[in-house]
């Protein structure tokens, strides 16, 4: 499979304030799309490409266990900063990937109390 992701969702319980941590963590602007139903604010990759949301909507609910979702950024140290800076919590500190040279990675927890981990190169 080429790209085995297609698309992922983040739940957030106040949403503007999920779509500010996310933000300010990431250092990037996120498209806002609201409904009656649900509100989502959109990841893009380099490409232009809608990859993920910020999500709220009935039955969505963060949660600190279940699927553990890896975000790719270029400097791990700045974006766990970042966490901290924006009121996340570190779970797992930066710690290198011991196989094939993979980076490394992070756990922490967001604004909204998701688990979500962290993936870098160097």
């Amino acid at each position: 499979m080429e790209h085995l992701i297609s698309f992922f969702e983040i739940p957030a319980a106040d949403f503007s304030r999920a779509v500010s941590f996310y933000g300010s963590v990431l250092e990037t602007s996120l498209s806002v799309m609201e409904s009656e139903e649900e509100r989502m604010a959109f990841f893009s990759s380099g490409a232009g490409e809608t990859v993920g949301a910020i999500s709220q909507a009935a039955g969505f609910h963060p949660a600190a266990d279940g699927i553990l979702l890896h975000l790719r950024v270029a400097d791990m140290d700045q974006t766990l900063r970042r966490v901290l800076a924006c009121g996340g919590e570190v779970i797992r500190a930066k710690t290198a990937i011991n196989c094939d040279q993979m980076g490394f990675f992070a756990l922490f927890k967001d604004s909204e109390g998701n688990r979500v981990g962290l993936h870098s190169q160097k």
